[in-house]
């Protein structure tokens, strides 16, 4: 029938994505040509495999039939593939991630250049999001993210510090006009510099003392996208307001005296991220690599001490 495989995975991606534009974001492609690919498969199949209107898009009954046969297939096909691998002297091949900002800046920095110094036939793709998708559907090997976000059919491995924690602060110019919170409930009374999910969420700050944990919902003159949280912490050191983020982001400022840390008793401590992936039985060599690789900095950094 001359079906083509690249035509079948781009199926397999717009309906995983739930649309076409989004299967292209996700995929780092365009729209049309996942477009082009699904109509050429239809035509091949000469069936209608997806139903079209301006806002939904969803397989048709031969579609869904379909889509139930070739993933365990497509799947089975790059563990097949794979296989040449183990017959090289080293691994080789691409390695798609897809991670959160936070863990683009703070986790693999110090993991990226020596991993692929070590193997240098890896090609290594990172995809850094505001928001939480299915690894799966967005064409990605694996992906980093915090345990309360982990699928529970998912393999996990720790990567990077096992704790860590959120900062407040302002600067000395806002502190000395405005005055020092002392409790978390009083930040309701300042000018509070926040971040927002592309959902729209705006997650409250989070502390904890003795026991008690408190969620606080500020408000202030400055909203930005979770991309752009530099926009936060240039306006606070500006003296707009306060912001709180991960303690790591804020260090270099709180270091340099542009920024001073405030409600440090009720700073909280949280559990580091997670390498995660479906489990399966045979991994391809670049992931299978890359996690042998951070499970050896994880225990190396036991053994100094450093996590």
């Amino acid at each position: 029938m001359g079906v083509d495989v690249q035509d079948m995975q781009a199926f397999v991606r717009v309906v995983s994505a739930g649309g076409f534009r989004e299967a292209a974001r996700l995929g780092g492609m365009s729209a049309s040509s996942l477009s082009d690919a699904v109509r050429r498969l239809e035509a091949r199949l000469a069936v209608r495999l997806l139903n079209r209107t301006t806002r939904s898009l969803v397989p048709t009954e031969a579609g869904s039939r379909l889509l139930d046969r070739i993933v365990p297939i497509l799947g089975e096909l790059d563990t097949a593939l794979d296989v040449v691998n183990d017959f090289r002297d080293r691994p080789c091949g691409t390695l798609k991630l897809n991670v959160p900002l936070s863990a683009a800046r703070l986790v693999l920095p110090s993991l990226v250049t020596p991993f692929l110094k070590a193997y240098p036939d890896i090609r290594l793709e990172i995809v850094a999001e505001a928001s939480y998708v299915d690894v799966v559907a967005a064409g990605c090997d694996a992906g980093i993210r915090y345990e309360e976000r982990l699928e529970q059919d998912m393999i996990a491995v720790p990567i990077g510090p096992r704790i860590q924690r959120c900062a407040t602060a302002a600067s000395p110019a806002y502190l000395a006009l405005n005055g020092r919170p002392e409790q978390p409930s009083d930040l309701l009374e300042h000018a509070c510099l926040r971040g927002k999910f592309p959902s729209g969420a705006m997650p409250p700050w989070a502390y904890a003392r003795a026991g008690e944990t408190v969620l606080v919902e500020p408000s202030g003159p400055l909203v930005v996208g979770i991309g752009s949280i530099d926009l936060a912490i240039q306006a606070a050191i500006d003296g707009l307001g306060i912001v709180h983020l991960f303690e790591e982001w804020l260090r270099p400022h709180l270091e340099s005296g542009a920024l001073e840390p405030v409600l440090e008793p009720w700073r909280q401590s949280f559990n580091g991220p997670y390498l995660y992936y479906p489990g399966r039985r045979y991994l391809p060599s670049p992931l299978r690599a890359f996690i042998d690789f951070v499970k050896a900095a994880s225990a190396l950094q036991v053994e100094d001490g450093t996590y």
